[in-house]
């Protein structure tokens, strides 16, 4: 029995590391740890505030307009500087625009302290600071975004989309619940000021990153440069395609803006926060378990059979009768809709030309922010013409054959290998030629 051991643990253990996130980005890219912790850190500050603010426009208020035109306010400043955003990223220094903006976003969450604390806070700081912290937070993730292919080796790619997309799950399970609890019991002006400490570290972390100037080829910043990003994406369409499934996928399955009404329907008004919970839990259960993604070359295949599967979990969702399979089927629906992510990603860093990756990343950040807000007034429009109900459901029913439409229409997607695909190559053999050249000469 004790000869037996060894072998057990060692067989084990190669089958628990192919499940078990791929930590290479970490061991391998010093920048990546930092970024990767900065965010981590940030993360966490953000979500109290992002609990704050709409708590306190409704104590200052007593209006549901005043809390949801918070929102509104947002949408504009996202399309406009997300897109201008990339341009930046793609003409000026990343390291330089991410310590910049990150400053910025303190000063701002300061800006939400010091109103706090007046005697009597006003409405419009509250605002005012939702409308530039939109515009900095555009400005400033595709830089990002297209900071990562630099600072991580090619064929860690994918690995590094799943350990950021494990920071974001952790801070979207864990974040929401600590500001509920630093809001209820310690109030408005700690949340803020522990969210102003937040910016503090992850100022100093980014800080050290290493210069990353903007390539030789790339342009300014202009409307001129932004087309020619789109002109880009265009010509790419298994791009286009993963920008038009998560934008399908988003606009008819989202179902958030309906789960309050779900719950007194099912009379479980217990569960709401449970709802809300599950579909971060299912993403985070998948970047725990996301070792196998590093295996996979098809991501295109991937990013259509998630996304279509993400539709048919909500329509499930929505069709069941009782909250437990509610709930399971929301946790299994945010379980595809990471795998849809973490592939979308490793298309996006794999193939795009280095001095076009702010842009692009700009117009992700449309795809993937456009379409929740637009998905939720479909759910509500839908909802009142039908019921909420019919509405999760349908949308499900209608996600999935968005997706497979896309599909058809954009067979690129489809063929889309890793191993194989052109732009891919490419990048991969500039990327060793770039190591090659800053290797120091042998002895």
């Amino acid at each position: 029995m004790t000869d037996d051991a060894p072998a057990t643990e060692s067989a084990a253990s190669p089958g628990l590391r192919s499940v078990l996130p791929d930590l290479s980005p970490w061991r391998v890219s010093a920048d990546f740890r930092r970024l990767w912790l900065a965010g981590l850190i940030t993360n966490f500050g953000s979500f109290l505030t992002f609990v704050a603010l709409p708590v306190q426009m409704k104590d200052l208020t007593g209006s549901a307009v005043a809390v949801g035109a918070i929102g509104a306010v947002e949408l504009v400043p996202m399309i406009v500087f997300g897109l201008y955003g990339g341009a930046l990223a793609d003409a000026l220094d990343k390291r330089r625009l991410i310590v910049h903006t990150e400053i910025g976003q303190g000063l701002l969450c300061a800006g939400l302290l010091v109103n706090a604390l007046l005697p009597r806070p006003a409405v419009w700081p509250l605002y005012a600071v939702a409308a530039l912290s939109s515009a900095l937070g555009a400005i400033q993730r595709p830089a990002l975004d297209s900071l990562v292919p630099r600072i991580v080796p090619h064929e860690h790619l994918p690995a590094a989309a799943s350990l950021n997309s494990l920071r974001w799950t952790v801070g979207g399970v864990a974040g929401p619940a600590l500001a509920g609890v630093v809001v209820a019991y310690a109030g408005l002006g700690w949340a803020y000021a522990v969210d102003l400490l937040t910016f503090a570290a992850s100022v100093a972390l980014v800080a050290g990153l290493a210069a990353s100037p903007a390539a030789h080829e790339a342009a300014r910043p202009s409307l001129r440069s932004i087309a020619e990003g789109a002109r880009y994406a265009w010509s790419r369409k298994e791009l286009l395609g993963t920008y038009a499934v998560d934008l399908a996928a988003m606009f008819f399955a989202m179902p958030l803006a309906l789960l309050p009404f779900l719950a007194d329907e099912l009379d479980a008004e217990w569960s709401l926060g449970l709802m809300y919970a599950a579909l971060p839990a299912g993403a985070l259960l998948v970047t725990l378990t996301s070792g196998w993604t590093s295996r996979v070359h098809r991501h295109g295949r991937m990013v259509v059979l998630a996304a279509a599967c993400w539709g048919l979990a909500m329509a499930a969702a929505g069709a069941a009768h009782d909250v437990w399979p509610v709930l399971a089927f929301l946790v299994l629906g945010g379980c595809f809709d990471m795998v849809s992510g973490i592939f979308r990603a490793a298309m996006w860093n794999q193939t795009i030309p280095d001095e076009l990756r702010g842009r692009l990343a700009g117009i992700e950040l449309l795809s993937y922010s456009a379409g929740p807000q637009l998905g939720q007034v479909r759910a509500g429009g839908m909802a009142a013409w039908t019921s909420v109900r019919t509405s999760i459901w349908a949308g499900g029913v209608l996600c999935a054959g968005a997706v497979g439409l896309l599909a058809l229409c954009l067979p690129k997607l489809m063929t889309y290998d890793v191993r194989t695909n052109e732009h891919a190559l490419r990048q991969r053999a500039l990327r060793e030629a770039g190591a090659t050249a800053s290797a120091p000469d042998a002895v």
